[in-house]
């Protein structure tokens, strides 16, 4: 039930509007003076005040003033027998939701308070994502206790304290986006947007149209004007994931977006200014494909600011366990809450200790998942984690290949499968793109590409 507080020196008029309010569905307080709703307003929560402006010792804009204070979601709508522009100017300056001169029609009241109470309501869900985003993502609760987690959660806490870019390098699966998200929710913008796009996911024309915006005529089926992402990031943090996918042209607006503050929507030839944070994110080498012609060295260096390097999950296997038991602890309320698993059982974590891990800390959290909604023991057996950690089967050095009936190794058909893991692998590692994946083999385009079309792979096109 919202509540509403009425404030006015005449009781007839607060008896009345008591009386209307309760048959309503609201709950009503009521105060005859200025201080008296003062009191209450530091007390007890309201979701709209309802005040007169002309009273006995404080008068409405001290009400008014006290609520933005103390309630600032709360809005508050303003009541007088003596209307004038000055006094209507002076309090919505003061943050006043609406006014309303005596007598008015009780049908506008319902309907001012109807719409004010609804905005209240989205006010406080959008404070409440806002702490909740906060919580989730603040560095504190990124897991590690490597050496070299510590050194990325030191170097996350100082980059959080400033607004300069950032580019994060690391394989795909290692929590790119999350080390990101822990900057930008820790940091002076942490109530602004946090807004990201994939730069790989989109064709060129898509891309930017998304990224800069467009006006409306700027292209067949452009029917009306659209802000970009970027513009719509203003005074937050805009990520860039997988940023080596972007083309040439993609490349080029956007080291004038960085060094000119301003985005040019798509068929207008007006800068918007912007103030945004920017970071950036790739599982390839820039500097090589700098090297190579294939990115931009003027952005490179516009986007290398300060430089962070999450670590596959192989290099960091003491994370292990404290990322195993952080997983248990939030799929378990998830999954089964009324019987907790205890832990892992010695046999499922010598595995998983073995195992290679080419997806990550992303494949450490799927398997987790996995194996807390088949297990039935107290503790995870090795029998409800996936069969590549069972067996292995990821790492091709440690693959030991399956005899056949007669005890042989049929080496054409073991061949294949190390070649179909390899080119795999490979395509993981890229973000499956067939060029880079060819370039980490040492393949030509056209090979990879038949190779991939033997085995039935998927992977991304792109002209090498």
């Amino acid at each position: 039930m919202s509540s509403i507080l009425v404030v006015d020196d005449e009781r007839s008029l607060r008896e009345f509007l008591t009386i209307m309010l309760e048959e309503q569905g609201y709950e009503v307080e009521t105060a005859a003076d200025g201080d008296s709703a003062i009191r209450l307003i530091k007390e007890k929560s309201f979701d709209l005040a309802l005040t007169d402006i002309r009273m006995r010792k404080s008068n409405g804009l001290d009400v008014l003033t006290a609520v933005k204070q103390w309630q600032p979601n709360t809005p508050v709508v303003m009541m007088t027998a003596y209307a004038t522009a000055e006094t209507a100017v002076e309090a919505m300056k003061k943050g006043a939701y609406d006014y309303l001169s005596k007598p008015f029609q009780v049908e506008d009241l319902q309907i001012i308070i109807k719409n004010a109470i609804e905005k209240k309501k989205l006010a406080d869900e959008n404070d409440y994502l806002k702490t909740a985003l906060g919580e989730r993502y603040h560095f504190s609760n990124m897991v590690g206790k490597s050496s070299a987690m510590q050194k990325i959660f030191g170097l996350i806490q100082k980059v959080s304290a400033s607004v300069a870019t950032v580019l994060i390098t690391g394989e795909s699966g290692t929590g790119k986006e999350l080390a990101a998200k822990a900057i930008h929710f820790s940091g002076e913008r942490r109530n602004c947007p946090f807004i990201s796009i994939n730069c790989g996911a989109l064709p060129e024309s898509l891309l930017e149209g998304e990224l800069f915006g467009f006006e409306k005529g700027a292209f067949t089926g452009a029917d009306y004007s659209k802000p970009g992402l970027i513009e719509s990031a203003n005074l937050g943090t805009f990520f860039l994931d997988e940023i080596g996918e972007a083309s040439p042209s993609t490349q080029v607006k956007l080291l004038r977006v960085l060094q000119e503050k301003e985005v040019m929507r798509l068929g207008s030839s007006q800068p918007i200014k912007v103030d945004v944070r920017f970071m950036a994110a790739t599982n390839c080498d820039l500097s090589r494909a700098v090297q190579k012609k294939e990115f931009r060295e003027d952005l490179f260096y516009r986007l290398n600011v300060v430089p962070i390097h999450i670590p596959p999950l192989r290099d960091r296997k003491e994370d292990l366990p404290f990322l195993i038991e952080h997983f248990l602890n939030i799929f378990t309320k998830e999954h089964k809450s009324d019987r907790p698993i205890q832990g892992v059982s010695h046999p499922a974590l010598a595995r998983m200790e073995a195992y290679h891990w080419p997806g990550n800390i992303r494949e450490l959290s799927n398997a987790i998942e996995r194996a807390v909604v088949l297990e039935a023991e107290d503790k995870i057996q090795l029998e409800s984690l996936p069969d590549e950690i069972i067996h292995g089967h990821s790492a091709v050095n440690e693959w030991i290949p399956p005899l056949d009936q007669e005890g042989h190794i049929q080496l054409e058909a073991t061949l294949d499968q190390i070649e179909r893991r390899l080119l795999q692998s490979a395509l993981d590692k890229t973000g499956g793109m067939i060029n880079k994946a060819a370039d980490m083999l040492d393949l030509s385009f056209r090979s990879m590409r038949y190779r991939i079309q033997k085995h039935k792979l998927k992977g991304k096109y792109r002209n090498p």
